[in-house]
């Protein structure tokens, strides 16, 4: 059962060649997009961009919304007790700089064809949000 919530947003970068990019996680070793805990202060856009910075050395530039997650069923547990539910919502960004490089939070971060994404491991909910971007369904609420 969930004891908290807390408003996130993850990131889909897309580069000029239509390339996602992804970092794999040190705390589950799978594939994931950007992302991370909205702080007091900042806007669910400016959360992206910093988190997006942070875990990949990327700076980006807010496009478009891909949709709001909030899947009461989807939840993150924590070694400290804290069990998250997911309030995420994902952001649609283009890259305008940076230097691609990993970061306590990730061992490994590339850029990818989307086709060649399909057989990544990662958590549903963030193959979810890839899906929905790679459908083009614009905003969605789940």
């Amino acid at each position: 059962m969930a004891n908290s919530l807390v408003p996130a947003a993850s990131t889909i970068v897309v580069d000029d060649d239509g390339r996602v990019l992804l970092q794999r996680r040190t705390d589950n070793k799978m594939w994931a997009l950007p992302g991370g805990r909205m702080e007091i202060g900042e806007s669910i856009g400016d959360c992206a961009i910093r988190e997006t910075l942070e875990e990949t050395g990327i700076e980006v530039e807010i496009v478009g919304v891909v949709g709001t997650y909030t899947n009461p069923r989807h939840v993150f547990a924590y070694d400290d007790g804290e069990v998250r539910q997911e309030f995420s919502i994902c952001l649609l960004a283009h890259p305008t700089g940076g230097t691609l490089r990993t970061s306590d939070e990730s061992f490994e971060v590339a850029w990818f064809r989307p086709e060649d994404t399909d057989d990544l491991r990662m958590v549903p909910s963030i193959r979810k949000r890839i899906d929905d971007w790679r459908a083009g369904h614009g905003p969605v609420v789940r």
